[in-house]
């Protein structure tokens, strides 16, 4: 494949291979129907996926051998879908052939059985009864259900019938016919002489559509689920789909509300332009895709398209010119005018590749067979009753440009659609509409948000308030070849820094307990007991609130009055301090998707390209040569090397061979003996590279160790190494412990890398370990939700950018605490550390033998002679179970993190605030022998302190 697979996909293409294998093996020995169910959410990469297991099957991997006969048919239940799945096939899958992919049609096919080694993409509207494929006659000899048949009989041990139920293109009574002709394949067909296929694969986006396919079958049903979980996790769609809408739809609103979605749109260019300036990206051009009504009369659309363009151009200050606005009616593909500006006709999936095109208007024709990642807002004029269309418009819009999630700016996490005829009402009409066409549980928040009452607010940590010690404005700056809002695009050279770029400044490697460089207090900030400074004399109606443990009754408490306003912190500069430290944070998986000799192998390649490590993949692949050269010598030198060469040489070979089912058809075969050709070696050889990680292990041996005598005993001595069991167990456990090792001596210099580097960084340290390592760091602005009750805080990390304010709901316990942290002469400001969020601080425990997350509530910044210090805070129900648990993870946290400040469990007693520190060597000592809760509880009272 030309792309690299998510975690989540090369799982599920790992259990696909070996699922489809075992399906395939146990019709070879019953004759039974078998059915594989694929269900994965919108966003999965379904036919990515689905491509990865075709080539797995045609070339073979370390588990199965190849099978270059096998055929696939790809039904579907529209030509646009089949020619979708067709191109990214063509595109992405480079080992599959130009040509090896064939759609049928009724015009030109005609055939007694399909091709080995071929795609087939096939669509139910071509097997109705009027089809010509399901007739004879007119120069045709075979109907297309009689090829099929002939197929099934004859070639059914490499036949694989692939039907994509997940993308539908059909609806009404056109699916309920599209369903009925998908059954003939699961039930088979009297009436078309068709038998039930031997293997099915169906792809679907909700487990119940596809059951309903299957029901009434007599076929056996294996499953393989992608879960919603998974696909958010992975960062390939946006955080949240936000709906805005009026309060009241009944007026006519909907200019008003057009230029609040142009606001959007020019926040998410401006947002866009400095985050690719900062990480050296290619720039994202966001597309504004506007939904017009149909029209009534003579005209093009009922609604004004000049006043839409013209509004847009008032209030993002720009003017438009010919190229970047277009659009995509149907009934017309030249050109219009629109407010003076030329609007070209587009086909909808060429939007994402054009770059100079900035504004999209359309009618019906985006919902099916369209991905366009940089849609990042769109506008409706449809009225209330289109919620199904707008649903299915939605499921189309929520990829991420960078496939991945934007860890410094959460605003580019968003995708915003704005409805002005809709209310909460018919806007929670499109959430279930959406749920019910992408398949249930969908990977994304969906939010609706009034314009009235906001539920969504971004906080950031460059309020423009004004303020006491104000911070000049960082300036824009203007990068060479950088776009603008007002810039149309110049060619893209591609999303991948330079080596020169990616080595930027790489953060101190010292282990003191205190990091960056001193902030100069501000006045009032120091020597001072404030017990309830930072907290704003407002209470707004709506606040912020972020749960964490422990839930407590929550009692909303008027804030005292005459607060004295918060000095001005500088909270870039204490980001910056933290993300430069190298604070860990933990990612905890289910299960470990790669072996570490691939982690391996993917992190030296990394630590090569980014420059940080230039001999990194080298060095590795030299001493696992070296590896092989030390053990043939072993054997030369014991007097085994002959024998195992021989056997190489000559393999016993039964007469009906064991195949891709992994069983053997006739266990009484012959044995006969044969003599190994070139064309053996090679492929011998060539699994032997792959179980050594495809890495070009081979390849490098017999560069430095060839003999011109014996041309072929380099692959022979690889194909002896990777045969024998202890070989690669040592293997493996050199992958081990050298992963861990390069992992250590790089952790902190990652942090010096662009986000792109770091967040690879991230995915081949949490493939390689179910609990992984990773660098704490924070983005610049995150987005929350409000609640109605709360206290607006001036001192928390991130705040309103407007008001300067962070309106965060406490319960007393935390309140309690915070007070406390507020007392203290070196306090600086605090974080609320919320679950479960990208950047949020995660530190792994264990409960009844199983891997779990924790996420502190707190993390305090203090400042001393050193520069700022940071501390970890979890206020904690000593009555819970989990308690033994969280401690020993936090011991542990505490170990290997010896830059941190305090690392305090802490309980509420009789009102007062007790705490355990296990920054104390001496306490987490105890803690992490600790057996009981029991024996936690005497370890608080003999360590624990009130304060």
């Amino acid at each position: 494949m030309k792309v690299e697979l998510f975690p989540f996909q090369k799982m599920a293409l790992f259990q696909l291979r070996r699922k489809t294998a075992e399906a395939l093996g146990s019709y070879q020995r019953t004759h039974t129907p078998q059915v594989l169910s694929f269900t994965a959410p919108t966003g999965a990469g379904k036919t990515i996926i689905l491509a990865s297991l075709i080539e797995s099957i045609y070339f073979g991997d370390e588990e199965y051998p190849d099978q270059p006969d096998a055929i696939f048919v790809w039904l579907s239940d529209s030509p646009e879908l089949n020619e979708q799945s067709r191109s990214k096939i063509d595109l992405k899958a480079d080992k599959i052939r130009l040509g090896q992919c064939a759609t049928i049609t009724d015009e030109s096919f005609d055939q007694e059985m399909l091709d080995d080694g071929h795609i087939y993409f096939l669509n139910t509207q071509k097997l109705g009864k009027s089809s010509n494929l399901t007739k004879k006659g007119d120069g045709r000899t075979f109907t297309i259900w009689e090829t099929l048949q002939n197929t099934m009989d004859e070639k059914y041990d490499r036949l694989y019938f692939i039907i994509d139920e997940a993308h539908r293109g059909m609806q009404g009574r056109a699916a309920a016919q599209a369903t009925t002709i998908m059954q003939k394949f699961l039930k088979g067909s009297r009436e078309d002489r068709l038998a039930p296929v031997p293997v099915v694969l169906g792809v679907t986006a909700t487990p119940e559509r596809f059951n309903n396919l299957v029901s009434g079958t007599e076929s056996t049903i294996q499953k393989v689920i992608v879960s919603a979980d998974d696909v958010r996790a992975s960062g390939l769609l946006k955080d949240r789909i936000i709906i805005a809408y009026p309060e009241d739809a009944s007026g006519s609103k909907d200019m008003a509300v057009l230029q609040a979605a142009a606001d959007d749109w020019k926040q998410k260019w401006e947002h866009w332009s400095q985050y690719c300036q900062e990480q050296h990206y290619a720039y994202v051009n966001p597309v504004f895709v506007i939904q017009v009504q149909n029209q009534t009369g003579s005209g093009i659309s009922d609604t004004d398209l000049d006043d839409c363009l013209r509004k847009i151009e008032e209030r993002t200050g720009f003017h438009f010119q010919d190229g970047e606005v277009v659009h995509t009616f149907g009934q017309t593909t030249s050109t219009i005018q629109i407010n003076g500006v030329a609007v070209r006709y587009l086909e909808p999936s060429r939007i994402a590749e054009e770059k100079n095109v900035k504004v999209v208007f359309f009618k019906e024709n985006l919902s099916t067979g369209w991905d366009c990642p940089r849609a990042e807002t769109m506008m409706s004029f449809r009225r209330a009753t289109d919620a199904t269309y707008i649903a299915q418009l939605l499921g189309r819009m929520v990829r991420t440009p960078m496939q991945m999630h934007i860890q410094v700016d959460d605003v580019l996490n968003d995708v915003h659609l704005y409805l002005p005829y809709f209310d909460a009402q018919t806007v929670e009409d499109v959430v279930k509409a959406l749920q019910s066409t992408e398949g249930g549980e969908i990977p994304t928040d969906v939010i609706g948000d009034s314009f009235e009452n906001s539920t969504i607010e971004t906080w950031t940590v460059r309020p423009t308030r004004p303020a006491p010690a104000q911070r000049p404005a960082r300036p824009k700056q203007q990068v060479p070849g950088q776009m603008s809002l007002g810039d149309s695009p110049s060619p893209e050279t591609g999303n991948e820094p330079s080596a020169q770029e990616a080595t930027q400044q790489t953060p101190s490697q010292s282990g003191s307990t205190s990091f960056g460089a001193p902030a100069a207090p501000a006045s009032g900030t120091t020597d001072t007991i404030r017990p309830v400074s930072g907290v704003s004399s407002e209470t707004p109606a709506n606040g912020a609130a972020a749960g964490a443990e422990p839930s407590g009754a929550t009692e909303p408490q008027p804030a005292p009055e005459d607060v004295p306003e918060e000095p001005e912190l500088d909270r870039e500069a204490i980001v910056k301090a933290i993300n430069d430290a190298g604070l860990l944070t933990y990612d905890v998986r289910r299960v470990r998707i790669n072996d570490y000799l691939k982690s391996l192998f993917s992190l030296t390649r990394l630590l090569t390209q980014s420059g940080l490590q230039p001999s990194a993949s080298y060095d590795v692949v030299n001493e696992i040569v070296e590896m092989i050269r030390s053990f043939i010598k072993k054997t030369k030198d014991e007097g085994r090397y002959d024998e195992l060469a021989t056997q190489v040489l000559q393999f016993k070979l039964k007469t009906q061979t064991f195949d891709v089912f992994g069983e053997s058809v006739d266990d009484h075969a012959e044995m006969d003996l044969f003599s190994t050709t070139d064309t053996d070696l090679d492929r011998q050889f060539r699994l032997a590279e792959l179980k050594l990680g495809n890495e070009g292990i081979g390849i490098r041996y017999g560069t430095r160790y060839a003999d011109d005598d014996n041309p072929a005993g380099y692959k022979i001595d690889v194909i002896i190494f990777a045969a024998d069991a202890d070989c690669m167990d040592m293997l493996h456990n050199y992958a081990r412990s050298r992963f861990h090792d390069i992992n250590d001596a790089n952790r902190r210099r990652i942090t010096g890398l662009t986000e792109r580097y770091r967040k690879k960084y991230d995915s081949i340290v949490s493939d390689g370990d179910i609990i992984s390592k990773h660098n704490f760091r924070l983005p610049e602005t995150i987005s929350i939700e409000r609640s109605n009750v709360g206290e607006a805080y001036t001192d928390h990390l991130f705040v309103d950018n407007a008001t300067g304010k962070a309106v965060i709901n406490l319960n007393n316990w935390e309140k309690a605490v915070l007070q406390a942290e507020r007392g203290r002469s070196d306090y600086i400001c605090w974080l609320r550390n919320p679950p479960r969020k990208s950047w949020s601080l995660c530190i792994p425990y264990e409960q009844n033998a199983e891997k779990k997350s924790m996420y502190p509530d707190f993390l305090i910044i203090r400042k001393d002679e050193m520069g700022f210090v940071i501390d970890i805070l979890e206020p904690h129900d000593g009555t819970r179970t989990d308690n033994l648990g969280k401690a020993k993870g936090f011991a542990e946290y505490a170990r290997q993190n010896p830059g941190v400040g305090r690392l305090q469990l802490i309980r509420l007693l009789n009102g007062r605030i007790k705490r355990l520190d296990m920054s104390r060597s001496a306490v987490r000592d105890r803690v992490s022998h600790a057996m009981s809760n029991d024996e936690l509880d005497h370890i608080f009272d003999e360590d624990g302190f009130f304060g």
